[in-house]
């Protein structure tokens, strides 16, 4: 069992403390440059940037990742996932890579341009291709997070919903991508200290969240803060968090009104556009980096920092106190100090909020757990004044008010004659005897006639399907209402990628394996489709000589053979109340 390190006093800094390597890696071009780049990049092969992408490409822009000029080509990538260490020997914990399709690859090869696009299309930078290469992503699971488990968030997302050819090379940035929120907030590395050292701020110690934070971190950061004898930088994360985090705007929201509990010019809130991936001990030191890049010389580590929590077994991924031990190890070697903090509780008989290395054994301690928090908005029930400030707590409420419905989508996947469309009406006819609240049915071939209308049944379009039928599901699941979707979804990687679209609006995803066998799908062939594919006058049907890739780890699975479809219908709201999805609007 790891053991929770105690804090040492450290010398004051005497100047800003320096970026990582040395310098600070900008890779804009000048502002004179700047046009012709942008009319080349409209003539090169482009890559519209997925969300995690995008936030990395904007921290490599900003000097945030410094001292990387780009993402990681082969032998640079090799030696972090094995070694932690970049191929010139650089400390670098996490693999900042480039992934695209295979289609796009194989039209790329070193000494070739790429320009890399925001969502809408638009160019922000060209990437000089210096590698194109295939990784073992089970390898860099095991290595980089230490389990291949897709409980894990980060796994998941590298194992299914990552393309297989990475892109690497030298950038080189048009723009920075635009955030018209919280403007005044959102400091680029340069800009946070150059307002550092106009504010004589020598001695910074960073705090990072991805969380709404109460009075116990107000706590931890002031006593932090004083050990060392610097002022406290809260840089929260506002790119890609977990799924199922508060949104980033709220969160931010409740930041700026705990501000007014800190002493007087002791605290500089700065917005951080990174994106987690949940990987423990290496993911603190990645932030510990970009910290010192942004100016800090000191940097907070708490228990299970960057920590995804329990996985299948429910065991922790990572020993609570990992990620401190890490960084004490590397702490000279990447230039910013440490500040090793255990959990802080409140001690009801004394009033106050304490390390738990501080309490007494008479001591009285409560706490209030995140389910316990998300419980009493849901329900309307005070939130004491003890955990939160009234001011932090009215924002919650705005945001959660009680009585407020989850939005959730019930993803129904299976082969065709399997029972999805049955069972999901049948699901839907439950609902409607349950409560008012709306449900969205999105029934694949329904979906075709009109959402798909004009896709074929290539592997391409089938995917385009799925995905038009996800977003579609995300955006009523955002707003409190529920999806019922029933395409037949025969690929891993469009059910991964419909989950990443739900799970990031804040809504759940449930995930229903209609498995029901092949026989007896057959058997049904209510359209006489399953004939003609055995006759070879269908191609590419599913089942048949068209793989269907089965969920791994759906969140329920039924076979509808035998059973009544009311009767599984009971069974499967049963399990959606017990999960706390279906409640009366």
């Amino acid at each position: 069992m790891s053991q929770r390190l105690s804090a040492r006093p450290i010398l004051d800094q005497t100047v800003l403390n320096t970026p990582y390597g040395g310098e600070l890696r900008e890779l804009l071009l000048a502002p004179a440059d700047v046009p012709a780049a942008t009319l080349r990049a409209a003539s090169l092969p482009g890559w519209d940037l997925g969300e995690r992408q995008l936030c990395d490409l904007e921290l490599l822009l900003s000097g945030g990742f410094s001292p990387l000029t780009g993402f990681l080509g082969e032998a640079d990538y090799r030696g972090v996932v094995d070694d932690m260490r970049l191929a010139d020997g650089t400390l670098w914990p996490l693999p900042i890579t480039l992934d695209v399709p295979e289609e796009l690859g194989a039209k790329l090869a070193p000494g070739a341009e790429l320009a890399l696009r925001d969502p809408e299309g638009v160019a922000l930078a060209i990437l000089e291709v210096a590698s194109v290469y295939r990784p073992d992503r089970q390898h860099e699971a095991l290595q980089v997070f230490g389990t291949t488990d897709t409980t894990h968030p980060g796994v998941a997302e590298l194992l299914e919903r990552t393309h297989p050819v990475y892109v690497g090379g030298r950038v080189r940035g048009l723009a920075l991508p635009r955030h018209f929120d919280f403007a005044a907030l959102r400091d680029t590395p340069r800009s946070l200290r150059d307002w550092l050292d106009a504010n004589g701020w020598e001695n910074v110690v960073a705090f990072q969240t991805r969380n709404p934070i109460h009075r116990a971190h107000r706590e931890l950061t002031v006593r932090a803060a004083a050990q060392v004898g610097a002022r406290v930088l809260l840089h929260p994360v506002v790119g890609r968090t977990r799924p199922g985090d508060i949104d980033h705007a709220t969160r931010v929201r409740c930041y700026q009104a705990l501000l007014a509990h800190y002493p007087r010019d002791t605290v500089k809130l700065s917005l951080l556009p990174l994106a987690m991936r949940m990987g423990g001990p290496r993911e603190a030191l990645l932030h510990a980096i970009v910290r010192r890049n942004h100016g800090a010389s000191h940097f907070i580590v708490g228990r299970d920092h960057a920590g995804p929590g329990n996985d299948r077994n429910g065991k922790p991924f990572y020993e609570p106190y990992a990620a401190q031990e890490l960084l004490a190890r590397h702490q000279q070697e990447i230039g910013i100090r440490i500040v090793p903090f255990p959990a802080v509780v409140y001690a009801v008989n004394r009033d106050a909020h304490l390390p738990v290395n501080e309490l007494r054994p008479d001591d009285e301690v409560i706490d209030l757990s995140g389910t316990e928090l998300r419980r009493r908005l849901q329900q309307g029930e005070p939130i004491p004044e003890w955990f939160t400030y009234g001011a932090v707590a009215d924002i919650l409420r705005e945001r959660h008010p009680a009585g407020a419905a989850r939005g959730f989508v019930l993803f129904l996947t299976g082969l065709s004659g399997s029972g999805k469309s049955t069972l999901a009406q049948a699901v839907i006819a439950r609902f409607g005897e349950g409560a008012s609240r709306p449900v969205t049915l999105l029934d694949g071939d329904v979906v075709r006639k009109h959402l798909s209308k004009g896709l074929g049944f290539s592997r391409e379009d089938r995917s385009a399907n799925v995905r038009r039928i996800g977003y579609v599901a995300a955006e009523v699941a955002r707003h409190g209402g529920i999806a019922v979707c029933a395409p037949i979804a025969p690929y891993a990687e469009d059910r991964a990628v419909v989950r990443a679209l739900v799970e990031a609006t804040g809504a759940a995803f449930v995930e229903l394996h209609v498995a029901t066998p092949l026989h007896e799908c057959e058997a049904r062939d209510r359209k006489g489709l399953y004939a003609l594919a055995r006759a070879g006058k269908l191609k590419g049907f599913t089942g048949i000589d068209d793989p269907y890739e089965e969920p791994l780890c759906p969140e329920l699975r039924i076979d509808t053979t035998a059973e009544d479809p009311l009767v599984l219908a009971d069974r499967i709201v049963d399990w959606l109340r017990g999960q706390g999805l279906w409640v009366k609007a």
